[in-house]
């Protein structure tokens, strides 16, 4: 599955695109807010994430790569994953030298678009406490602070740390479950 924004192609991974990829991601202060990504990063995480990602899933995982100049570059990955104690996240990361120019908003408007014609009701997303700017994104995409904050593992901080939940109902026609509906 491909998207395309007016900035950005959002696009599957590919293994010949491990180098890259590492290179993006390979940021202290990138890997530190995410849960799964090892740190130090190295090409042969990009390649491992690039092999499992396509076969783990059912839900999509786009790299982010802004076109620019004629070219493409990958900024970022975003996507949705089903989480253990149920229901379906929205996740994504962009590189330092991506950061403030809209890529997170603008694909994830555009993953969230994709969210909604898989017929998903809820989406949930987190960030680590010390992220505001990362909440700053879920706001603007329409989440909301469930006033929930919930202990999570991150492989880049080398422990658990706090982060804050944050949810988005796409349809409550969507909903199978009456009960889902009546809590909203």
């Amino acid at each position: 599955m491909f998207a395309r924004t007016q900035r950005l192609m959002l696009r599957p991974g590919w293994i010949e695109d491990a180098p890259e990829l590492a290179r993006a991601i390979g940021h202290h202060e990138v890997v530190r807010n995410l849960s799964r990504a090892p740190w130090p990063y190295a090409v042969s995480d990009a390649e491992e994430f690039l092999l499992s990602e396509r076969k783990a899933s059912d839900l999509p995982v786009f790299l982010i790569c802004a076109l620019e100049d004629a070219t493409s570059r990958i900024v970022g990955c975003i996507g949705l994953d089903r989480m253990e104690r149920g229901g379906v996240e929205l996740g994504y990361w962009i590189a330092p030298d991506a950061w403030g120019r809209g890529y997170a908003t603008e694909a994830g408007r555009a993953v969230i678009d994709i969210a909604r014609t898989l017929r998903i009701p809820t989406l949930t997303a987190s960030h680590f406490a010390d992220n505001p700017a990362s909440g700053r994104v879920l706001r603007k995409l329409g989440f909301r602070p469930t006033g929930r904050t919930i202990p999570r593992h991150s492989l880049g901080r080398g422990g658990e740390d706090v982060t804050v939940e944050f949810e988005q109902r796409l349809s409550d026609s969507d909903c199978t479950d009456p009960c889902d509906r009546m809590a909203a």
